[in-house]
């Protein structure tokens, strides 16, 4: 089960329910896809899908606080502290090697890796969250496989 929300300026985000669906998430991510975890803690893995004529870098800065707004309300531990740090990295920049356990990930650089420290909780964009939070049972493969089939999005995306 993956869990869709809509950033107030329309974008896409998702996350697992907990660290299987992570797998798949991890798994099937698409290219255009940007990866949010609270630094150091258990927490979800919460996706940003960009849209093309952004870049990873260039995502505005209320669209990153959003997203760690929703990766901290979903740490275990995060969501009872103050304030955390969050990661964010190109899901291209994940790694997942077979002696890590379930659910976990590391990165291939770290040179392509953001952090925006002190994320505290904002209720007001976690009731947003939740009002418009949508619980689906995709095909992450076929959705995946459908996306590999327009190479031409990429190589567009790239050229800009």
């Amino acid at each position: 089960m993956v869990f869709y929300f809509t950033a107030e300026n329309g974008w896409l985000m998702y996350m697992g329910k907990d660290k299987h669906e992570n797998e798949d998430l991890i798994k099937h991510s698409w290219p255009e896809d940007v990866w949010f975890h609270v630094d150091k803690l258990s927490s979800a893995h919460v996706y940003l899908r960009l849209p093309l004529e952004y870049d990873w870098e260039t995502i505005p800065e209320e669209v990153v606080k959003e997203c760690c707004v929703l990766v901290k309300a979903n740490s275990i531990e995060g969501c009872k502290k103050s304030a955390v740090d969050v990661v964010y990295t190109p899901a291209s920049n994940l790694k997942k090697t077979a002696d890590m356990e379930i659910g976990q990930v590391g990165f291939k650089s770290r040179k392509p890796v953001k952090r925006l420290l002190n994320v505290e909780k904002d209720r007001e964009t976690e009731k947003r969250h939740e009002k418009n939070k949508e619980e689906k049972h995709p095909d992450l493969a076929q959705e995946k496989q459908e996306r590999e089939k327009h190479p031409d999005l990429a190589q567009e995306k790239q050229e800009r």
